[in-house]
């Protein structure tokens, strides 16, 4: 295989099983699933649905940037939500994060999801 390295940061939540947060395989960055946990406690962030999407997010990007790139990298987006109606607000949030032009995305209606979280999202970065 290509020059593989793992990417970790602590401004993520940790893996709660046997994976890592990133792997970088040449220019390419495969992102885990992020869930809503606050890093610094591992708990479930508090609030809404909309406070469960954001925490995701700032996952996401921290592990972006510990990969040294950004949001803005992501060339493709998985989401998963147990409730297909929080669609809009997904894409309301994400359009705060996000700049054109937009990573392919995928959503998806799951049934359930690890700790019984609302949304869990994964992505591929390719860091030019």
């Amino acid at each position: 295989m290509t020059n593989k390295s793992i990417i970790q940061t602590d401004q993520a939540p940790q893996a709660i099983g046997p994976y890592s947060q990133a792997v970088k395989a040449g220019d390419t960055v495969y992102l885990s699933g992020q869930i809503p946990l606050v890093p610094e406690t591992m708990e479930l962030v508090e609030g809404d649905f909309a406070a469960n999407t954001r925490q995701v997010f700032e996952n996401l990007k921290a592990v972006c940037e510990a990969a040294g790139g950004g949001l803005k990298d992501i060339v493709k987006l998985n989401i998963f939500m147990t409730d297909l109606a929080n669609f809009a607000t997904v894409n309301e949030i994400m359009a705060t994060y996000f700049q054109e032009p937009y990573p392919a995305r995928a959503a998806v209606g799951v049934a359930a999801l690890p700790k019984g979280v609302p949304i869990e999202m994964e992505a591929v970065m390719v860091l030019s």
